[in-house]
């Protein structure tokens, strides 16, 4: 019994130990067929939040204020004046030179002597017009009124009145380009009119960095730009007819400096002499004009 039963001990032992080494090579089959894989650290791309591209505003006029020039005036000859005119407006129609005249009582539109400021004719307006800029289309002159909302159309030759127009608030400057009136009335913004109709066909924002513009007045139309005065500064501006910008800006306070001009009123009278390429400026009951060039 006792052999039995270690016979059936040693049985057992043997298929522990067969079912060991069967299992062992199992385990060492499946060992050798692991691949032991050395994971790739991938390079983790990260996408940043797109940040908006903010560009600049940059203001229309910027070219132009570094174009822009301030410029001072070379007098290269001086003119006696009537010292009683008031002056509103002064235009050359090519060596003649006209003016309008101011004030209720004593307005009216002049042909003067360019050496001498002499009156050589001259037509007056009725007592309620306080008369304003002129300019020159073809063969007539056109007169500005302030308040009164008309403007008189004359013949240069004789300075009979030929036609008048009407208009809406205050006449101050008036030029002519060949092409369109501009018109000023103490803003900084001028009018353009057809010169035949005096319709209104568009308008020009003046803008600058350099001064204030305002209270446009006395207008002379040269080339690409339109020159006017600011009213009681010595100031004129010249403003791209195109775009607007003041691209030059003259200082004219030198001319105070003259006997009887600092005594007198504002700085009034721009009139463009395309023969010497130069202007003429003179003022309200100045007793002078100054030939000048702006440099």
């Amino acid at each position: 019994m006792k052999d039995v039963k270690r016979l059936a001990f040693t049985l057992c032992v043997l298929c522990i130990f067969i079912a060991c080494s069967s299992n062992g090579e199992n385990i060492s089959l499946v060992s050798a067929e692991l691949v032991t894989v050395n994971p790739t650290h991938e390079q983790v791309t990260v996408m940043p939040t797109p940040i908006p591209v903010l560009t600049p505003s940059v203001s229309p006029m910027q070219p132009e204020i570094a174009q822009s020039e301030i410029l001072g005036v070379r007098i290269v000859g001086t003119r006696q004046h009537d010292d009683t005119a008031f002056t509103q407006g002064l235009e050359f129609y090519g060596e003649r030179l006209f003016e309008s005249r101011g004030l209720r009582g004593s307005s009216g539109l002049a042909e003067i002597d360019t050496s001498n400021g002499e009156v050589l004719r001259d037509i007056p307006l009725a007592s309620q017009f306080f008369g304003e800029g002129i300019t020159i289309v073809d063969d007539t002159v056109i007169q500005l009124t302030w308040t009164s909302g008309k403007a008189f159309v004359y013949d240069i030759e004789t300075l009979s009145l030929l036609e008048q127009f009407e208009y809406d608030g205050e006449g101050w400057g008036l030029c002519f380009d060949g092409v369109s009136l501009y018109m000023s009335d103490g803003s900084d913004s001028l009018t353009l009119r057809d010169p035949e109709t005096f319709e209104v066909t568009g308008s020009l924002q003046v803008t600058s960095d350099l001064v204030s513009v305002n209270r446009l007045n006395e207008l002379e139309c040269v080339d690409e730009h339109v020159y006017a005065n600011m009213w009681q500064t010595n100031t004129i501006i010249a403003i791209n007819k195109a775009s607007g910008h003041v691209e030059k800006v003259i200082d004219a306070s030198g001319l105070q400096t003259y006997e009887g001009v600092s005594d007198a009123n504002v700085l009034n009278g721009i009139a463009y002499n395309k023969e010497s390429d130069s202007f003429l400026l003179t003022g309200k009951l100045w007793p002078t004009m100054f030939e000048v060039i702006f440099e």
